[in-house]
């Protein structure tokens, strides 16, 4: 399942006769479903309701999530983070592509994360909106977004095994990582070459 403009519909012969559905609904079926664009209230409403559908279905079976995302708003990504953790299913990620800033925290949080060849990790602090008002104001948002930094570095820490320190580090700034890189760092488990 994912949030697009155009999905191709799939013919399928039944003895009613010719019926055409969504492709996402056979992803669906197949419990995998797609983050791809940006993440942000609406994109993050449909997989939490896509993992908690396939959770009542089956509690226990895996479900597989494709990221080729730029990332997007961090309150949005952190709750479709707490309802993959929340959820019994294990949820394995797959980047294919970008898994960027908040996506990339989403991919790292998987139970089993791997990557195409080609796909690449970036992690970074999270990013500063527009600041104006009063200098109390300005204050509360810098605080703010100090807390929500260390909340996600805290997530990468616990889910790559580096220290805050490390992740602290290499989010200063936009920090890339190839695949292989991505393995090395403890970003993914590993690289596929089939689907």
């Amino acid at each position: 399942m994912c949030v697009s403009t155009y999905s191709p519909l799939i013919l399928h012969e039944t003895c009613e006769g010719i019926q055409r559905f969504d492709v996402r609904d056979q992803m669906l079926a197949d419990r995998q479903i797609e983050l791809a664009g940006p993440i942000d209230a609406s994109s993050v409403a449909c997989a939490a309701r896509c993992l908690l559908h396939l959770q009542k279905c089956d509690p226990q079976a895996p479900v597989t999530l494709f990221i080729n995302s730029p990332g997007g708003e961090v309150q949005s990504g952190l709750a479709l983070y707490d309802v993959m953790r929340a959820i019994s299913c294990p949820v394995h990620t797959v980047c294919i592509g970008t898994a960027a800033s908040m996506a990339a925290l989403l991919f790292v949080a998987g139970d089993r994360r791997d990557m195409l060849p080609h796909s690449r990790v970036m992690i970074h602090d999270p990013l500063i909106g527009s600041m104006g008002g009063s200098a109390l104001s300005v204050k509360a948002r810098a605080d703010d977004l100090m807390r929500i930094r260390d909340i996600t570095a805290a997530v990468i820490a616990e889910h790559t095994g580096m220290t805050l320190n490390q992740v602290f580090q290499l989010t200063a700034q936009d920090t890339y990582f190839e695949a292989e890189a991505a393995v090395e760092a403890g970003l993914a488990d590993r690289v596929i070459h089939e689907l």
